[in-house]
């Protein structure tokens, strides 16, 4: 589809102008940005029921309620919720009876500008709750957002056309929710990251924030999106925030037993480090927007495929970009993890190391820094070999010009094996098993976990069908 992309007051003005909409404005933080577009195009009358900023803390305690479960921050999700209830109640309340055929929003937006000292980045949460129909409930679009500017009035004017770019959107683009999507960055190219996106109500019944999330980073919102069990969208500052993290990425494709032989034991072993404290550690999978890619084309049933395994598995994932481990390590960073341990194989590890020597020939010693900081542990899964040997990260072959580099991670205990590991698991391919799954042959199913054969064959999943077998 060919679209348009009109200018912030373009689309400021032709909202002012639809008189079925209208509705009620509250920003906190970096100013009253959104609105201000709105009032300066003209014709807001006829938007425009109430603007407000509570940026006093006391003040806004006294309207929204106290945060807790933000832990005292106002730049929150919950915050976020607590105004757009708040606020599109009032408007019920208040205007229903007088303005029987209109449809209802309300706007919110709690944003926290970059500093003069930098110390704070620049980030924020809006959402929109709004109607299609002044007979139907409302919908709603929740957003986090990363201000990549590095200048607070930079950042402000970033927010006030994001605000009435997601308006918009969910106006005009609702019955095309991945172009609504895209939409968001209209004007916005490289200024903001939209890591966690959130569509919900009557209008959006049929859409899969799994998919959502596979959105945000196949288009460039974000390099990082994350959802979890439930298959709802995640905010990683939301629930990871201090807390020690593990990754393991894969294909799970589909999830095999030496594939969950490897995360429960690596799990066990980064809970159990003195560094750790198991009580605030948590774990995460991790599928890169690459592997979901076959001859450059993204399978959007293979990642649904993958993604009803993991939930069903009760796995928080993440969808990224990020090949580069270097990348996911400094998205994380900013959460202040204690610890990160990254679980993988030791094929895997080799293959790191391999194209790290052949990216970085002029600065090994730096390109080595990037990838191993200090608060990261690779823990590292043994393999058979051909012969029956066993590969680990002892007897690992690597070229003569990173020995003493690699050396003095295993020294430092940077690189560690995963001590417990099931023999008998180590021979399962993941490959092999996804082969026979689709040529219909029988055995797979005693090399994945049982609830995983169970759900492949309920549902049909890669390509699987009862008349092959």
């Amino acid at each position: 589809m060919t679209r348009s992309i009109l200018e912030t007051e373009q689309k400021a003005l032709e909202i002012n102008l639809d008189d079925r909409i209208y509705g009620a404005f509250a920003e906190i933080g970096a100013g009253q940005e959104v609105a201000r577009h709105f009032f300066q195009v003209g014709a807001a009358a006829g938007t425009i029921a109430k603007t407000m900023s509570a940026y006093d803390k006391i003040v806004s305690d006294e309207i929204y309620g106290p945060e807790s479960q933000g832990k005292g921050r106002y730049v929150c999700e919950s915050r976020l919720y607590k105004m757009l209830d708040h606020e599109y109640r009032l408007m019920e309340d208040r205007l229903r009876t007088v303005r029987p055929g209109q449809n209802f929003f309300a706007f919110a937006d709690t944003v926290s500008a970059i500093n003069y000292q930098r110390t704070i980045k620049g980030d924020g949460w809006l959402g929109l709750r709004f109607q299609l129909a002044p007979d139907r409930a409302p919908n709603e679009l929740v957003l986090h957002v990363r201000l990549l500017d590095q200048d607070n009035r930079l950042q402000q004017q970033a927010v006030g056309i994001l605000g009435v770019n997601l308006i918009y959107g969910c106006f005009r683009y609702a019955r095309q929710p991945e172009i609504l999507l895209q939409s968001l960055l209209d004007n916005l190219h490289g200024r903001v990251a939209i890591d966690m996106a959130r569509l919900s109500g009557p209008d959006f019944a049929g859409v899969d924030n799994r998919l959502v999330c596979l959105w945000l980073v196949q288009y460039g919102l974000s390099h990082v999106a994350v959802f979890g069990p439930d298959g709802t969208s995640l905010h990683a500052g939301e629930f990871l925030y201090r807390k020690s993290l593990l990754i393991a990425r894969g294909s799970y494709r589909p999830p095999t037993l030496v594939q969950q032989d490897m995360i429960r034991q690596a799990y066990e072993q980064f809970r159990a480090e003195p560094d750790v404290d198991p009580a605030k550690t948590f774990f995460l999978t991790e599928i890169t927007l690459d592997n979901l890619r076959s001859d450059g084309v993204l399978d959007t049933r293979d990642f649904l495929d993958r993604a009803d395994i993991l939930c069903a598995l009760g796995q928080t994932v993440i969808i990224s970009d990020c090949i580069p481990y270097k990348k996911l390590l400094n998205y994380f960073a900013d959460y202040k993890p204690p610890r990160i341990g990254l679980a993988m194989g030791v094929r895997k590890l080799r293959t790191i190391l391999e194209e790290t020597i052949r990216d970085n020939p002029d600065n090994l010693l730096g390109a080595f820094g990037e990838l191993f900081p200090r608060n990261v542990r690779y823990y590292v899964y043994p393999a058979r070999e051909p012969d029956g040997a066993l590969l680990t990260t002892k007897s690992l072959h690597l070229p003569g010009e990173i020995r003493h580099l690699y050396s003095h991670l295993l020294e430092n205990r940077q690189i560690v094996d995963v001590a417990s590991f099931t023999p008998d698991v180590l021979s399962i391919l993941h490959k092999e098993v996804i082969g026979m799954i689709r040529r219909g042959e029988s055995g797979w199913e005693h090399q994945v976990p049982e609830p995983v054969a169970t759900m492949i064959k309920s549902k049909g999943l890669f390509g699987w069908k009862q008349d092959a077998a």
